[in-house]
């Protein structure tokens, strides 16, 4: 009830999964967000909600959501959810940027990094169940366990949409064969990642600056909606996909930005040192820190949207075709780029 009385919507997102505005009311401007009730609930807003508050106590620049009169701080009215945030402060510098266009510059990357580092350390103490969907949510259960196809196969009971679509097609020959070498290398230093809530999707489009320029800094930390119980390198590695690989510009073969992700994991490390296993372990996970996010999507196109279309572009084009890039050349720069010439950041 705070903000008083709508006087105008100044701004909505252009983004195909975002229902967001930004609105001027007889108070204040305030920043809302819808979702439709079969993708998040109130209870599961509130899961994110209660994150942001750890992380605000702990420091970390993130907008205050507001409650309404009986406290709560997501409102069901009819088939939709809404929260209500104060905007954000601060330069909103990458508000047209695709979700996967790289970071301006090295300064913001190593900004980014660094600041990430800041969220984890936040986070540390904060031992909330892990979130009570799949959908769209960056988890790693799948990535993490030391059998992800009989974790898929054992997922299908509570998640039908999913199972639908993958048994239309050969899924453990296609999955299998674009998590492998990747998971089998990873697997050992993935079960020893202590579990941390993360951002899940750190990238600078999620972020405030001070200003545009080179000496900005980060002023808030937006969307935890894809928030999740997973560990702090699978946050870094999520980031670096973002980042620093221009996915959109695939066809070209040469779209990884080794200076980018060298500076955002010197920005890390900054912070949160890190050690030549960390290197190594982050290389591997790279490829296939995307699958569980992939599945959700899949499951989302399928079950929720019904846009088969959609949902073949996340099994095809980005569950199989990033990974796939890795294999090539100009992957295999980017991953050794992370394995050797990082260590100049690192703790040896």
């Amino acid at each position: 009830p705070s903000p008083g009385v709508v006087e105008a919507l100044s701004w909505h997102s252009p983004r195909p999964l975002s229902a967001a505005a930004l609105v001027r009311t007889s108070s204040r401007g305030v920043f809302v967000k819808r979702h439709h009730r079969s993708v998040r609930s109130a209870a599961m807003l509130a899961e994110e909600h209660r994150f942001a508050m750890h992380l605000r106590k702990g420091g970390i620049p993130v907008p205050l959501v507001l409650q309404d009169a009986n406290g709560e701080s997501a409102v069901e009215i009819g088939d939709w959810v809404y929260e209500v945030h104060e905007p954000a402060q601060g330069t909103d510098v990458y508000r047209d940027a695709y979700s996967w266009s790289p970071i301006g510059g090295v300064a913001h990357a190593r900004a980014a990094g660094s600041m990430l580092a800041r969220l984890h350390v936040a986070a540390r103490d904060y031992a909330a169940p892990q979130r009570s969907t799949h959908i769209l949510v960056a988890r790693a259960e799948t990535l993490s366990s030391r059998e992800p196809l009989e974790a898929i196969a054992a997922s299908f009971s509570s998640r039908p949409a999913l199972d639908v679509y993958l048994q239309e097609r050969d899924w453990r020959g296609e999955i299998g064969e674009a998590i492998e070498p990747w998971h089998a290398a990873a697997v050992e230093g993935l079960a020893r990642q202590p579990r941390l809530w993360t951002h899940g999707d750190w990238h600078v489009s999620n972020l405030c600056w001070s200003d545009a320029g080179d000496d900005a800094r980060i002023t808030d930390v937006l969307d935890l909606g894809l928030s999740a119980a997973t560990f702090a390198l699978f946050d870094l590695a999520t980031a670096i996909e973002r980042n620093a690989i221009a996915w959109l510009d695939i066809a070209t073969g040469d779209i990884g930005r080794t200076d980018l992700a060298l500076a955002l994991i010197e920005g890390y490390g900054t912070v949160c040192p890190l050690g030549a296993d960390d290197l190594a372990l982050l290389a591997d996970l790279l490829p296939i820190v995307h699958l569980d996010f992939a599945l959700s999507e899949i499951e989302y196109f399928e079950g929720i949207t019904r846009r088969r279309d959609h949902a073949d572009v996340a099994y095809h084009t980005f569950l199989r075709g990033h990974a796939a890039w890795f294999r090539g050349g100009h992957g295999q720069a980017l991953l050794d780029a992370i394995r050797h010439a990082g260590r100049q950041f690192v703790v040896q």
